[in-house]
């Protein structure tokens, strides 16, 4: 069952839910019978202000919450009784032309016990994640209403995409009808729903909520132009780390806190001509313990930046130099793909080819081994990025294909490229996806935190990713922001 977090925040056992109540009706003339909740999910990032039931602050986005329920006094199910249900979706944006949203006033303006329901369009509320309507009949009461698409009366079906509730609980005032909001479902319901379904808790180390900034700094305006990006533990405080290339040739490092989230920007290069030149890009411990930065260049060349941190880039090594064959380097990435679990380079050639260097140093590149001769079915690698996906600390790889599939190679190394799980089937969003790198962003486990920049400049992290399964998701970046 839907609702609203502040709605819910006030519930106990005793409290139940009747589908269709019709007031006055004895318990067995109520249409579908009389569900006792169980137990309630919310977010816990969902904090009213002192002294309210609501809030007015960025965590008002997350005024959603779901309800597990007995059986009615019949034994059966709530599904089952009713016939049907409102299927959980994510809308695309904030306008819509038709959203049908119904609820319960409270008695004082609904002596008679009726449900109202208006179908309008919506918009967004400025500065939130939430949708906004002008319909009359709507005071205090009708919180948690399911705002719906696709509705059609007792069709028992229908698309809900948020709920009333959100700024002050919906509505800047319970006495005023017209203007009401909704949550607009995101990741972070989608997970909340995820737990109720599962009977499990939510954690409590969720990463920080702050609103439509996500937990990186910067709009969807700005992403789109995110370029390249690396992992590493840059600032010595054993963290993982974001470092971002972005197409005006500045690069910027937010330093990660652990638990997903991002600090404020560090600047390490200005826009310059110069940067605008990367061609691949790749963080790894290749000297130490403190990351290292690893760059083609347009020309061929191949530079090492062996300890870039907050301050800067720091000293750089020439790998290769310009006019060299790492001119068809296409792709690289590293990860534990040597035979001892240190870190290796693996090599996406543009003919297809792979090659791995499991001696990258401030000596050199090292000797390569050849995993894969050329060939056309990895000249369709799009991206790729190592990790730690199956938690054995052994190197796997991910591969996002030209045709939105992707696929995990666990265990890649000297021998090949490991085995090969299917993650997603060719699809249209996942060729959406245009930057990844995976990293130990919670919890500093093992590296296996997707962070994915997609073409609307959207930043998302998958925590937890597995070798066959994308993690739990949380947005870093709203889109339309």
């Amino acid at each position: 069952m839907l609702t609203a977090a502040h709605c819910a925040r006030s519930m106990t056992g005793d409290y139940i839910f009747v589908p269709k109540f019709v007031k006055g009706a004895a318990p067995d003339r109520q249409p579908y019978g009389i569900f006792h909740i169980k137990r309630i999910f919310i977010d816990p990032r969902y904090v009213p202000d002192p002294g309210s039931s609501t809030t007015k602050k960025a965590a008002s986005d997350l005024d959603t919450a779901f309800a597990r329920v007995s059986a009615n006094q019949w034994g059966t199910s709530l599904q089952d009784a009713v016939g049907g249900g409102l299927t959980f979706t994510r809308p695309a944006g904030y306008t819509h032309r038709g959203v049908t949203v119904v609820g319960y006033p409270s008695h004082r303006h609904n002596s008679a016990g009726r449900a109202v329901k208006c179908t309008v369009p919506t918009s967004q509320l400025r500065g939130y994640r939430q949708l906004s309507m002008t319909c009359g009949g709507y005071y205090g009461g009708v919180s948690g209403s399911p705002w719906i698409t696709d509705y059609k009366d007792d069709a028992r079906t229908g698309h809900v995409i948020g709920n009333l509730g959100g700024y002050n609980g919906g509505g800047n005032d319970a006495d005023v009808d017209y203007i009401s909001y909704a949550t607009a479902f995101g990741a972070d319901a989608a997970n909340l729903l995820a737990r109720a379904v599962a009977d499990q808790a939510p954690p409590a180390d969720l990463p920080p909520y702050r609103g439509l900034g996500g937990s990186l700094p910067g709009g969807a305006g700005r992403w789109r132009k995110a370029a390249f990006t690396a992992s590493g533990e840059y600032t010595g405080d054993r963290h993982g780390d974001l470092l971002v290339v972005w197409s005006d040739g500045g690069v910027t490092l937010y330093p990660g806190d652990g638990k997903g989230g991002f600090g404020a920007e560090k600047r390490l290069r200005p826009a310059n001509s110069t940067w605008t030149h990367a061609r691949a890009v790749t963080g790894g411990t290749f000297t130490g313990r403190r990351a290292g930065l690893l760059v083609r260049w347009s020309d061929g060349e191949v530079t090492l930046y062996p300890q870039p941190g907050p301050f800067g880039l720091g000293r750089e090594i020439r790998m290769a130099a310009p006019g060299s064959a790492w001119k068809n380097a296409a792709q690289f990435t590293t990860g534990a793909f040597r035979d001892d679990g240190g870190t290796g380079l693996l090599v996406r050639w543009a003919d297809g080819g792979l090659s791995l260097y499991p001696q990258v140093g401030t000596g050199g590149l090292g000797a390569g081994t050849r995993l894969l001769p050329a060939n056309g079915t990895w000249t369709k690698a799009a991206l790729l990025t190592g990790g730690d996906f199956g938690g054995t600390a052994a190197g796997d790889l991910l591969v996002r294909w030209t045709d939105g599939a992707l696929d995990t190679y666990a265990g890649t190394s000297a021998a090949g490229p490991g085995t090969k799980s299917r993650v997603r089937g060719p699809n249209s969003l996942w060729k959406q996806a245009r930057v990844l790198t995976a990293g130990a962003f919670r919890h500093d486990g093992p590296a296996d935190d997707l962070v994915v920049c997609w073409s609307d400049g959207e930043v998302t992290l998958y925590a937890d990713t597995g070798t066959k399964a994308l993690g739990t998701e949380y947005t870093l970046v709203h889109p339309g922001t």
